[in-house]
């Protein structure tokens, strides 16, 4: 796939995958449209797009919110009059034992993660169709192939987007290109940003994190994934091979991830 004019919407924008992704589609001509809930740092990102910068348009919003994203997506169609690809790269990371987690919080997690993706799709998704063409990127994680400590309901939301997009693939238009990633650890914010059992922010990256795959290398890589049309990729380090320990091994893997040190 060319990238070069496509018009792609980024959710989770303002930091971390979908950030990097900003720079690196904006590098390659890509036009743009980047969403997350914090205005002022859409509008510190479009600054950093050297290329074309009049073809970065800032578009707020709030996954949470699903009752508002029919009015946004509508919104995001009207700047370049339609989407060639949408990235949902917005959600929220756990840390904290699931017993110990309050419910609106693993709710919350779930809604954002989860159902504000699902609703933005339903409402992208007529205008692809329409046009018989479009891409739908589904930023998920290696914990949404398995589970880990200390992230119970991130782990669930992201297992639903696999359920509900590999079930979305099968009912629609095949023109209509469905890939879902999944990173492993990546220098972001996204653990600083975690939500703790109360709903708190953890304000501390997690050693793994931190020694992770950088930003901008991670966004290349799903980059080539899209290019290349391919529904389901693996990034990280040593860490996505236990995809396949999970699969084949399901006993040995138990083992290993009781007692692995996994923050």
């Amino acid at each position: 796939m060319e990238i070069r004019n496509k018009v792609v919407w980024i959710t989770g924008a303002s930091s971390g995958i979908g950030e990097a992704l900003t720079y690196k589609l904006n590098e390659l001509g890509a036009k743009l449209i980047i969403s997350s809930r914090n205005r002022e740092s859409l509008y510190l990102v479009k600054s950093k797009c050297k290329v074309n910068p009049l073809d970065v348009h800032v578009l707020p919003l709030d996954l949470e919110n699903t009752d508002s994203l029919k009015e946004v997506t509508a919104s995001a169609i009207k700047i370049f009059n339609k989407v060639d690809i949408i990235i949902h790269s917005g959600g929220v990371s756990q840390r904290s034992l699931a017993l110990e987690t309050d419910l609106d919080v693993a709710q919350r997690i779930m809604n954002i993660n989860f159902w504000g993706t699902v609703a933005l799709t339903q409402n992208i998704l007529p205008s692809m169709l329409s046009n018989n063409s479009g891409h739908i990127v589904i930023i998920s994680s290696l914990v949404g192939k398995f589970g880990t400590k200390f992230r119970s309901a991130y782990s669930a939301s992201k297992h639903a987007l696999h359920g509900y997009f590999d079930s979305l693939r099968t009912e629609i238009n095949p023109e209509i290109k469905i890939s879902i990633i999944c990173p492993g650890f990546i220098k972001t914010n996204v653990t600083i940003n975690a939500l703790t059992a109360d709903g708190t922010k953890q304000n501390s990256m997690d050693d793994a994190q931190a020694n992770g795959m950088p930003a901008d290398r991670c966004a290349i890589e799903i980059i080539k994934a899209i290019r290349s049309g391919k529904e389901e990729v693996y990034i990280g380090g040593k860490e996505k091979y236990a995809v396949l320990l999970k699969r084949f091994l399901p006993g040995i893997f138990s083992k290993i991830v009781r007692t692995a040190k996994v923050t």
